[in-house]
């Protein structure tokens, strides 16, 4: 048996200086920016009023529709961590056109899909494009604006754009599917790929190369590990119990071989400085809390909607209004307050709306109360939404080490996507298990223990720290 190489620290070719050309440029590249992370956000939140009209047309079940949904956060979660690596490595600007260009590409795939294998292996590869396009955007933003105050608006802006994706998401699904069935949601990506590309272009978005090694093995195992808990999750939803105690057996063998690998690593999949503060992890705790919520919300509720209060596609859009349009207005109010104050703030407002509007909803769906009484819950978990995520994101690429803002944000956003996956999941399992308004109350209640607990947590930890 050799010994394992010796760890390095990735050498990263110094940034430049600020972009050579001038700020007029700036908001022209950032919205094509914006609207690659829309892109990548629009496919989750259109899909979900997608799914009655997708199951009826592929004959799928409440299985089924999880995989079509989670076949896409696994990839995408697990290939953050090196798709971050590699904009650090390639430059994001490569890397995010390379992931824009696939993303349209792939969504004409899913938009011809004759059945629902086909449908959730691309939906598999369209998760692989995903990845590569978001750690990017953010390491995009930290070089057109390398002032940390400039930087600050500019996410604000940035989470504002790409929020609008949840806000418009449900709608124009809902209006999409109305006109012409669930293949629509996809075929529309590929005017919006484009559009990206023609916005993000020229050199005033060139980012320098670095020489950071990815180590794919680690990856494979990585995709593994959070593959099979997701499977045996959803198995056990469907009373699968074979299927789910064999998913669930081999998960820890998954996980022991990605710790075995990360070991012997000279390029880990999870290394660097960011892991070793408390703060951030607990900030990551939140972030999985937060897209929990948030996926396992938009895969039940349109199930609720659909068969307790009988609605179709458009009106189920227009129902998620008071939990999308806070993404749209809130974002650049919790910008100012970050700017201001820090991030702390809003994020433990975030967390705590995040709690009511989850025991909101679950009280509401249990008692089969009228949607006005359910559109308070949405709107107390919209606005959690829009506080707590834009702090978080400013949080952490401004912690990350110079040259790094890549990995900083594919850590961020792979454990964000994993929370999402575990969401659709485990909320999915509680609501196909009980398909009463009871199961959907049990899964909307999960949701506001987990962001109670995240919240819980980073306050400690940040009450420690100041300590």
């Amino acid at each position: 048996m050799t010994d394992a190489p010796p760890r390095t620290e990735p050498r990263v070719r110094p940034a430049a200086t600020a972009p050579t050309t001038g700020k007029r440029q700036r908001p022209v590249i950032l919205l094509g920016i914006s609207l690659g992370y829309f892109m990548v956000l629009l496919d989750l939140t259109v899909l979900s009023v997608a799914e009655p009209d997708l199951a009826a047309s592929l004959h799928a079940s409440t299985t089924g529709l999880q995989w079509a949904t989670t076949a896409y956060t696994v990839f995408f979660a697990a290939l953050l961590l090196s798709a971050g690596a590699a904009a650090d490595r390639y430059g994001a600007h490569r890397v995010f056109r390379t992931g824009t260009a696939a993303f349209g590409l792939v969504s004409l795939a899913c938009a011809a899909a004759p059945g629902l294998g086909t449908l959730i292996a691309a939906r598999a590869l369209l998760g692989v494009a995903a990845a590569a396009v978001v750690p990017a955007s953010m390491a995009l933003v930290a070089r057109l604006y390398p002032d940390p105050a400039e930087r600050t608006r500019a996410v604000a802006a940035w989470a504002a754009i790409s929020g609008a994706a949840v806000a418009t998401g449900p709608i124009a699904g809902g209006l999409l599917v109305e006109l012409a069935g669930w293949r629509a949601i996809f075929v529309v990506n590929a005017p919006l790929a484009l559009t990206v590309l023609l916005l993000v272009t020229g050199r005033t978005v060139a980012c320098p190369r670095g020489d950071r090694r990815i180590d794919w093995r680690a990856q494979g195992a990585a995709c593994l590990a959070l593959a099979l808990p997701t499977d045996a999750v959803i198995a056990a939803g469907s009373s699968s119990w074979a299927h789910a105690v064999l998913s669930g057996a081999l998960t820890l063998p998954a996980v022991a071989l990605f710790a075995w690998l990360e070991r012997r690593s000279d390029a880990p999949v999870l290394g660097g400085g960011l892991l070793r503060s408390r703060g951030v992890r607990a900030g990551l705790a939140v972030g999985a809390a937060v897209n929990f919520t948030l996926a396992g919300d938009l895969f039940v509720l349109p199930l609720l909607l659909r068969h307790a209060h009988a609605l179709g596609p458009i009106a189920t859009g227009l129902a998620f209004l008071p939990l999308t349009i806070p993404f749209v207005a809130n974002p650049p109010l919790t910008g100012r307050i970050v700017a201001r104050r820090g991030p702390r703030a809003p994020i433990l407002t975030g967390t705590a709306l995040l709690t009511a509007g989850g025991a909101a909803l679950a009280v509401a769906a249990g008692q089969d109360a009228p949607y006005p009484v359910l559109a308070g819950g949405l709107l107390l978990t919209g606005f959690g939404i829009s506080f707590a995520l834009p702090a978080l994101v400013a949080a952490i690429v401004d912690a990350a080490p110079p040259g790094t803002a890549g990995s900083a944000g594919g850590i961020l956003n792979a454990v964000r996507q994993t929370g999402a996956t575990l969401g659709v999941a485990a909320m999915g399992a509680l609501a196909g298990a009980d398909p009463t308004p009871g199961g959907a109350a049990a899964a909307l209640a999960l949701s506001a223990v987990a962001c109670a607990a995240a919240g819980l947590l980073f306050a400690g930890r940040h009450r420690n720290r100041a300590a």
